[in-house]
This record gives structure tokens, C-alpha cells and sequence, in this order.
């Protein structure tokens, strides 16, 4: 007989998840930051699917068990910062130690400009296979600011007292984004086969045109036949490249359409149906913007 599927609960505040973890009730409603050491071991044991409305920043050091997120389960043994959206399904079967857990609802960002850019960091979009491992030094920054927001937190709230702790996400953030880029850096040997991948992937989708039948490549397609989210293949093609996944996939839609307009005697119309546009319009329109030139100019350049 299969088992079932455990039942996925939607935790609807900071404050009722709190009282989930039998702690006190938080001192603002709207963000809270928990030292995973406060948790009493019938909760560090729990397990079960959840999805929570609110923004996370999780530093887990000494982790020991599986994390589910998503339908995928990974296994750490040392300290890593992940990022977590609002919506995300997140399941724990074994919980780190020690570390902490920074909590902002979005509501708490209204009427700062972070409420809109905090959308632009790709990391919360990352699987976390993806986490940020960072070193001592940059370990350091990052509690170091957790500090500064834990002891604002903890004082008496004031009308300043909200400014200091949004500005203080927005410098965690920043210093995150900076540490992935050095990630990426440290780990350009591993990216480089993911760059790799990527266009013999793509070679192989219009040779043997795939795009008649499936159309053009979409960046989620090719992440997941890569393993990887597309934010993160995004933001590691753009340390590597200097170009988005997306513009990846079109300079490569590009340079096939070159090769076919310059080797074979097909009509533009049929170009765009075995590149996988669906109108010849798209097709040209992509193609000048790229080269300033229209699919049959840049043919008649070769007469």
C-alpha cells in the first residue's frame, strides 16, 4: 500500500509559529529572529511539509539530518546561509543546532524601498543545494549584523527603531549578494561545467530541432534538465558571462539563426517554425535587435 503524503500546514504568522515552537511571543508581530539552540528537542525532532508568508535568512551551523525543500532532500554537514521566500515549501526531518533564523514579513518592509528590491535578490529563489557557504571572516559579518538587529530588536521599539532594523536586512542582503559572487568566483570550476552543460544542451535541443515540437528553450526548462533553479543559473551565467540565462538562450537562438541563413536555402518563415517561434514576426524582431540587421538583410550580406 503507498504511503501517504504528510498533510502540508500553512503557518499563518510570525506569532503562531512561536507558539508552534513553544517559545514567548515575539516582541514585534512582523519580524523575529530565533537562536535554533532555543528550540527544546521535541521540536528540533518534528517533522512535516510547511509553507510559511514570510521572508527567511537561515544560518544552520552543525546541521545533522535531511532538509526537505520542495520535493528534493539534501544532507549538510557544515554551516550554510539559504534564503527563502514567501510561499516556499520547506519541510524539516532533522533541525540544525545551532544558528539562527531571521524572520520578515513583507509587511514589515511597506513604505521602504526594500519592500520592492528584495524581489531583485535572486538567492531566494535558489534551491538549497545552492546555499551560501561562506567563510569565517564572512561568517563574522553576517552575525555581526544579526547582532545589531538582535539587540534593536530586544530594546525598548521606538519610531527609529524600524528604520535601523530594515536598514540593517538591507545591509545583510548586500553583503550576501557579495558573498555569492565570490562563491561563484571559488567555484568557477564547477560553473564552468554547468556552462558547459548548458550549451551542449542546447546544441543538442536545435539539432535535433526540438523547436518544432516543443518551441523555443525556456530558461525554467533548461534549469531543470540542468538541476539547478534558474536564478541561479541566471546569476552564475552573469558572473561568468555577463549575460542573464535568457540572453544566453537567445545569443544562442541567434548564432544557429546565422549559421542557417548563411548555409541553407530555407525561408525565413521556416527558420523561425524550426527554432521554435511560433510567428516568423518574433523571430525577425529578436533577430535585429540583436544584430540591427533583419533575418534578410544579414542572408543578402552574403550575396
Amino acid at each position: 500500500m503507498k504511503k501517504a503524503e504528510p498533510a502540508i500546514r500553512t503557518v499563518q504568522s510570525i506569532s503562531e509559529l512561536h507558539r508552534l515552537l513553544h517559545l514567548p511571543k515575539p516582541v514585534h508581530p512582523l519580524v523575529s529572529l530565533i537562536h535554533l539552540n532555543q528550540l527544546d528537542a521535541s521540536v528540533q525532532s518534528a517533522s512535516g511539509q510547511v509553507i510559511y508568508p514570510f521572508y527567511q535568512v537561515c544560518m544552520k551551523k552543525n546541521y545533522a539530518g535531511g532538509l526537505r525543500y520542495g520535493q528534493n532532500r539534501y544532507d549538510f554537514d557544515e554551516g550554510i546561509l539559504s534564503f527563502i521566500a514567501p510561499g516556499q515549501l520547506l519541510s524539516a526531518e532533522t533541525a540544525a543546532t545551532e544558528g539562527w533564523v531571521l524572520m520578515i514579513h513583507p509587511d514589515f518592509l511597506q513604505g521602504y524601498p526594500l519592500a520592492r528590491t528584495i524581489r531583485q535578490y535572486g538567492f531566494f529563489g535558489y534551491e538549497l543545494t545552492e546555499a551560501l557557504f561562506v567563510s569565517d571572516r564572512e561568517e563574522q559579518v553576517i552575525d555581526g549584523l544579526l547582532a545589531n538587529i538582535e539587540a534593536e530588536y530586544q530594546a525598548n521599539l521606538d519610531r527609529h527603531s524600524q528604520d535601523i532594523i530594515v536598514t540593517q536586512i538591507e545591509l545583510l542582503l548586500h553583503y550576501a549578494d557579495r558573498f555569492y559572487s565570490r562563491q561563484f568566483l571559488t567555484r568557477k570550476p564547477v560553473n564552468n561545467d554547468l556552462l558547459t552543460r548548458l550549451e551542449t544542451l542546447l546544441t543538442g535541443y536545435f539539432t535535433s530541432e526540438q523547436g518544432l515540437t516543443m518551441g523555443l528553450p525556456t530558461v525554467d526548462y533548461v534549469a531543470g534538465q540542468l538541476n539547478v533553479s534558474p536564478h541561479y543559473l541566471s546569476d552564475m551565467l552573469r558572473s561568468l558571462t555577463g549575460q542573464s540565462a535568457q540572453q544566453h538562450i537567445q545569443q544562442t537562438v541567434i548564432e544557429k539563426a546565422k549559421t542557417m541563413l548563411s548555409t541553407t536555402t530555407l525561408s525565413v518563415g521556416e527558420i523561425a517554425y524550426q527554432l521554435g517561434f511560433t510567428y516568423p514576426q518574433s523571430f525577425n524582431k529578436l533577430f535585429k535587435s540583436k544584430t540591427n540587421l533583419s533575418p534578410l538583410q544579414f542572408r543578402q550580406s552574403f550575396n
